[in-house]
């Protein structure tokens, strides 16, 4: 049963990743054909990452109600219902219609696996899931691309991911007493010992709005260097556009490496240690990308660190967030987290591009260096704060 589940997770974490990176594949083929600017995917990606964002702060009160594995099933099964919509758009309206399911499922699955990962497995596992998101997310642009030269359309490509999300939400259905026994003795269907809290009420509770701020500035850090890497590469540093796409890609590989390769130490050395030891890492990396020599190569070398530093992040601070704040606590507080990361990677990128117009490419690393700083104070002092004695009611 144990293998069965957690294969099954690893399948999702795969499903999750997917639809994340279709639309800036398949972008540069549809935008003529819908007869709107390229710069409309904005609109598009902004409904989804508003859709994800609403999913992910009702999350706790929806797994309270129903359990993570319904959930979970309803979710992909709306990501299909999206992705499939997707396939059959031809009007720009049409995808904005279609985009309301595509967020809400991607927000409400990405809240409910993590906090039942977080609950019931080591943090290894956290690690490798994320490495699977990352395949997902690596799949989906081939998919697109495999579907215009064989089929000359992207709605193909679009109607594949459909229905491997729709052949998921089979299993995932098939799946729910797996989830029940997992989950153990429930109250009104979800997870037995969560708590029912408002976003309000989770602010309250020490340590909260500095795991939130962290997580922001990680999401943002991220995000923004891999956005922006090769324009920087190219355009600020002199290195050839090619090679700048290339390694820029190798930032993402990194990520994925790295959170493979943490998820053979994370249990040995615990959450906290590899979230400063991923810091210590970032630092280095855009250290070296300030460095002002004149090939280049250390500033390419910076931004594989970075990826890589970036690796165990975002999958410990979810994995310690029950031992942080309780199990009562943690499914409402990582679906807060869940909106804080969508916050971040949606709206950081673009401010930095308004900053990169205004004043200079050359901003790249010292706009992630502050976001490092936000993270590493906040971070520490979540520690500080969790150490205390939580009071007695």
């Amino acid at each position: 049963m144990y293998s069965l589940l957690l294969a099954l997770i690893y399948l999702a974490f795969i499903g999750l990743g997917l639809p994340d990176s279709l639309l800036g594949a398949a972008w540069p083929s549809m935008y003529a054909g819908l007869g709107v600017p390229v710069s409309y995917a904005g609109v598009v990606s902004m409904i989804i990452a508003g859709c994800t964002i609403i999913a992910s702060l009702n999350a706790n009160r929806v797994i309270i109600r129903f359990g993570t594995g319904a959930v979970t099933a309803a979710s992909v099964f709306l990501n299909a219902v999206g992705v499939f919509g997707f396939s059959f758009s031809d009007g720009f309206w049409m995808l904005c219609l279609w985009a309301v399911p595509y967020g809400l499922g991607a927000g409400a699955v990405d809240a409910a696996l993590n906090n039942f990962v977080a609950l019931h497995y080591a943090s290894r596992h956290m690690s490798w899931l994320h490495c699977f998101w990352g395949v997902g997310a690596t799949v989906g642009p081939y998919v697109i691309g495999l579907a215009l030269a064989v089929k000359n359309s992207w709605a193909f490509g679009y109607m594949t991911v459909g229905l491997f999300q729709t052949a998921l939400t089979v299993l995932l259905l098939a799946s729910l007493p797996l989830w029940r026994r997992k989950e153990g003795p429930r109250r009104g269907g979800g997870e037995g010992s969560a708590r029912l809290l408002t976003v309000r009420d989770a602010l309250k509770i020490r340590g909260v709005r500095q795991v939130l701020v962290a997580f922001f500035a990680y999401c943002a850090l991220e995000a923004t260097a891999g956005l922006w890497a090769s324009s920087y590469l190219a355009l600020f540093r002199g290195v050839g556009v090619e090679t700048a796409a290339r390694w820029a890609s190798l930032f993402y590989l990194g990520i994925t490496a790295g959170r493979f390769l943490n998820g053979f130490v994370a249990d040995r050395f615990g959450n906290r240690t590899m979230i400063r030891v991923g810091m210590a890492v970032i630092a280095i990396g855009l250290l070296a990308i300030l460095l002002p020599e004149r090939t280049g190569a250390a500033a390419l070398a910076g931004l594989v660190l970075t990826g890589v530093g970036c690796a165990p992040i975002y999958p410990c601070i979810i994995h310690q967030t029950p031992r942080n704040f309780g199990e009562e606590h943690s499914q409402a507080i990582i679906g807060i987290q869940m909106a804080c990361a969508y916050v971040g990677s949606t709206f950081m990128p673009p401010l930095f591009g308004m900053l990169a117009d205004a004043v200079s490419l050359g901003l790249y690393p010292l706009f992630l260096i502050l976001c490092l700083l936000l993270m590493a104070a906040m971070t520490e002092r979540l520690n500080r704060i969790v150490a205390r004695p939580r009071p007695t009611v």
